[in-house]
């Protein structure tokens, strides 16, 4: 079923990316099917596409015949909207709904060419943030991920989206970015 991995279906949001100043990808790391079926991933990618300085896009874990077809041609996994390689967003957040969600995390990274360590990630590489009724014991995911939204993701998801953009003109440290974020 290729119209899962080429957009445009109503309501989706392609934004002008040079014309932005963060790029935030919304991960579910299950298939599109699955992962468009939950509202709640509905309800943060329309509040961060209504900033105009966002430009949120989608990503799914991929069917084992698309994950075969990138891994064959080694090409990464992209965006829904635009085609971006993940390892150029800014930020990658993923939605955790359940414990069987975690392989499919690894796999979206591994696919992305994006270090599966938090600790092995350069100050180039996307943070990576997770979220959802799964971050609420983070420990088992710990090492993967840059930082954990406890709670209502659309509560913060803009005051994090802030952040970063705060960040990234002051030219800070991801260290410094993630002392930000830890005071949200």
């Amino acid at each position: 079923k290729p119209s899962r991995y080429i957009g445009g279906e109503i309501n989706s949001v392609v934004k002008d990316l040079d014309r932005i100043r963060l790029k935030f990808a919304l991960a579910f790391p299950d298939v599109y099917e699955v992962g468009m079926s939950h509202v709640g991933f509905q309800i943060l990618y329309h509040i961060l596409n209504q900033d105009q300085e966002i430009a949120c896009e989608r990503v799914f874990a991929p069917w084992p015949d698309r994950e075969k077809f990138l891994r064959d041609r080694g090409s990464p996994l992209t965006s829904l909207e635009s085609s971006v390689p993940l390892k150029e967003f800014d930020v990658i957040g993923f939605s955790l709904q359940y414990e069987l969600n975690y392989t499919g995390v690894l796999n979206i990274l591994d696919l992305s060419g994006i270090p599966f360590l938090a600790s092995d990630r350069g100050e180039k590489d996307p943070l990576i943030i997770g979220g959802g009724p799964c971050a609420l014991n983070p420990e088992p995911l710990a090492d993967f991920f840059d930082a954990f939204v406890l709670g209502d993701g659309e509560e913060v998801v803009l005051e994090i989206s802030r952040a970063m953009i705060t960040s990234n003109e002051k030219s800070e440290t991801r260290a410094d970015l993630l002392i930000r974020l830890s005071h949200i």
